[in-house]
This record gives C-alpha cells, sequence and structure tokens, in this order.
C-alpha cells in the first residue's frame, strides 16, 4: 500500500520552549511531520536537559548526559544553540522565523519583545505567521505578569481540590496528578490551536496570535466538575477513587488485590450485580437507577464492597469481563508495557539517537490510516543541527558558524 507523507510535512515550526507544556506541543508537530527547529541557549539548552537522573543508556548500559524528561518531550527536533540574547543571534532567529509557518514561545509576557521576537515584531515581517504564546496566566489579567508552573496550576486551578482521598479518610487530603497534566492539556490545546490556526490562514492568508495559558487550560479541563458546580453553586469536593456522578464507578479491594469497577449505566449495574451474587441489589428502588445510587452511594458502597472481598482479583475481572461489565486492574507502569494490547498497538518504539544510538519513546497515539505519524530520530543533543540549519536554511558559511560560538 502506498502512503502519503505525514499530514503536516512541509510545515516549518520555529520552537522557543523549554520545559514541558511547549515541548509537548512541538512534539505534536513534529510527529505530525512538520520540521521544529528548537532553538535552545549555548551551553545549557533547555532545562529539563539537567532534571535528572535518570539518564537515556547507552547500548552497554551506561548513562549518557541526555535526561529522560527531556528526551520524553522533544524527539523528531533539531537543536539550534542560538544565544538570542545577542545581537546577531536575535537577528538569526528572526531570519529563520521568515522562513517558518508557526512559533511557539513560552517566555514570560513581553520577555521576547526587546530581542525584536514578540508577536507584532514578527507580524510585521511575516504576516502569515501562526503565533502561539504559552505562559502561566496568559497575556492579560491582573495575574498576566507572574510565573506559572504545572504543581501551583494544579492548585489554583481547583485539580487537587477534586483529587485524593476524602478528609475524613485515613491519607485524605489534596493530591496532585502523577504528571504535570496542567502542562500537558496546555501543549495539547496548543496544538489544536495552531491547527485549527493553520487551516484559517489557508482561507486568509494570514497568521495570528494563540494566547494560552496553564491556568485557563486546566480550569477548562476540568469538565463535568465545572457543571457540577455550576448547576448547583456547590464545590465539588475530593472524592478518592470514586467518581462525582456515577455509582458504582470506583476501586474496589478484592480477596488478593485492587481492581477497578466502571459501571456506566443501569444495565451494567444488573450484570455487575449478577456477577457478584447480589442481584437482588439493581432490584432495591434504592439502586435500580444512577441518580438514586449517587443519592444513596454511602447505603450501597459497603454492600459492595463486603461482596468483592468474597474472591480474587483476577476472578472478577474475568467474570467481569464476560458479563460486559467495564473493569480493570491497576497496573505499574513495567505491568503497562507487558499489557499484549500496550504492545500490539507499538506504544514503544525505539528511535536513532546520536549519543545512546537508540533510546526509547512512548509513541504518539495518533492512527493515521494512509498519512502516518512521522518516527524520524529521538530527542537530539544541544546544538545537535546548529550547523546545518545554520548553513542549509540561512546560507552561513563555515567562518561565520564559527564566529557565533566564539
Amino acid at each position: 500500500m502506498s502512503l502519503r507523507p505525514a499530514p503536516l510535512t512541509g510545515i516549518r515550526v520555529l520552537d522557543l520552549t523549554r520545559v514541558l507544556a511547549g515541548p509537548w506541543c512541538t512534539q505534536n508537530l513534529a510527529d505530525l511531520g512538520a520540521e521544529v527547529i528548537k532553538i535552545e541557549r549555548p551551553g545549557a539548552g533547555d532545562d529539563t536537559r539537567s532534571w535528572g537522573p535518570p539518564y537515556v543508556k547507552d547500548a552497554n548500559g551506561r548513562d549518557t548526559t541526555e535526561a529522560a524528561y527531556y528526551a520524553s518531550a522533544n524527539r523528531n527536533k533539531q537543536s539550534v544553540a542560538i544565544d538570542i540574547a545577542s545581537e546577531r543571534g536575535a537577528e538569526l532567529v528572526r531570519k529563520l522565523a521568515l522562513q517558518c509557518d508557526i512559533l511557539v514561545e513560552n517566555f514570560k509576557v513581553g520577555g521576547l519583545r526587546k530581542y525584536g521576537l514578540d508577536y507584532e515584531s514578527m507580524k510585521a515581517i511575516n504576516p502569515a505567521l501562526i503565533y502561539c504564546s504559552i505562559t502561566g496566566f496568559g497575556q492579560t489579567g491582573p495575574y498576566a505578569s507572574r510565573p506559572g508552573y504545572d504543581f501551583m496550576i494544579q492548585g489554583m486551578g481547583g485539580l487537587m481540590s477534586i483529587t485524593g482521598e476524602r478528609d475524613d479518610m485515613p491519607g485524605g487530603g489534596p493530591q496532585k496528578a502523577g504528571v504535570a497534566v496542567a502542562d500537558l492539556m496546555t501543549g495539547m490545546y496548543s496544538t489544536v490551536g495552531i491547527l485549527a490556526a493553520l487551516h484559517e490562514r489557508s482561507r486568509s492568508g494570514q497568521g495570528q496570535h494563540i494566547d494560552m495559558a496553564l491556568l485557563d487550560c486546566q480550569v477548562a479541563m476540568l469538565a463535568n466538575q465545572n457543571l457540577n458546580y455550576m448547576t448547583t453553586g456547590v464545590a465539588p469536593k475530593r472524592a478518592g477513587n470514586a467518581h462525582q456522578n456515577l455509582v458504582p464507578y470506583q476501586v474496589f479491594g478484592a480477596s488478593d488485590g485492587h481492581l477497578i469497577v466502571a459501571v456506566g449505566n443501569d444495565s451494567q449495574f444488573r450484570a455487575y450485580c449478577q456477577v457478584i451474587g447480589r442481584s437482588g441489589l439493581s432490584e432495591d428502588i434504592r439502586f435500580s437507577t444512577n441518580p438514586n445510587r449517587v443519592i444513596n452511594r454511602d447505603i450501597l458502597v459497603p454492600m459492595l464492597v463486603e461482596a468483592m472481598k468474597t474472591q480474587p482479583r483476577d476472578h472478577w475481572l474475568q467474570a467481569l469481563e464476560r458479563a460486559g461489565v467495564p473493569a480493570g486492574p491497576i497496573n505499574t507502569i513495567d505491568q503497562v508495557y507487558d499489557n499484549p494490547q500496550v504492545q500490539a498497538r507499538g506504544m514503544r518504539q525505539d528511535l536513532p539517537h546520536s549519543a545512546a544510538g537508540k533510546a526509547p519513546i512512548a509513541a504518539s497515539p495518533l492512527r493515521f490510516s494512509d498519512s502516518p505519524v512521522s518516527y524520524r530520530h529521538a530527542a537530539p543533543l544541544l546544538g545537535e543541527h546548529t550547523e546545518q540549519v545554520l548553513r542549509e536554511r540561512l546560507g552561513l558559511s563555515d567562518e561565520e558558524i564559527r564566529q557565533l560560538s566564539q
């Protein structure tokens, strides 16, 4: 079968981001086939290059100098080491921007203006440029000048108020998510916004400024919890592993471990009750419908807890699967990659790496039938592509490139 090039083949991105939200966005664009030129500070680079251990390992199992954190968000990119604080460096970045379709940056509000790399300056020389700014709080509002980091945004944006065990339970209290979800969702929303602007440009011929804020994205991603509050005026509270709007939809202890049961409708509840030997519960008017189960949660759940303790985890998982009731184990990450479904979907890949020979990546979840995601190389070494890009894109001579490094 003849496949078409990746969807964003021919699109060029100038990446002035570091840490996670911005690099996650630009990695998405790179996976989709875009050429991504990542500008990094000479000698230091992206902050996350030093966020280790652990580090990417070479063929002999020895650590390289490349932090695993950095490697997780920077594959398929070219690294160009340029000091934008120097007049010559800023000039070169502006010249690169003239050749790009998209620029993504996550400097403080107004931080790039002194280098002539802000949106207004870029728009003046490249009106078709799509310019995406990612900050903690956005370009406007009383907090615009504040720095914003994922952990504090998870707290400020309400996520930690609904994450963690109830205050009246052992271990109760606010809890952050296990990964930087505010950063990651901002990166994903930014990707969506850029692709939309790219499509709009095909009609208007004009670029535009996209203003992305971690706090905005964190608030938006609260989803049903937002409307739980807006429709009642009551702020949702932490419910541990239980669901605010569905019962039973939580972790249960079996005789030898734990599993998740995720009943999404009344027919599944009837099937679930049959499996656990409590079919009468589904006929009880207090529990026969989900609204009633939510209202009577504190009566129903203890009975289910006792029933689930009577058999081993795998017994329940097999029986519930046969009955069509959603249920699953709580895997460690090594167990995730041992899972046959994860393996069948190719969620681990190995890509060429200049220091390690090859390096592992977690694959993109995007699946295209005819223009698949493009995997070219793992995260680059600092400045690995500086000479190539400056020579091929800007026509600099070897002497001019040498002078930049002095």
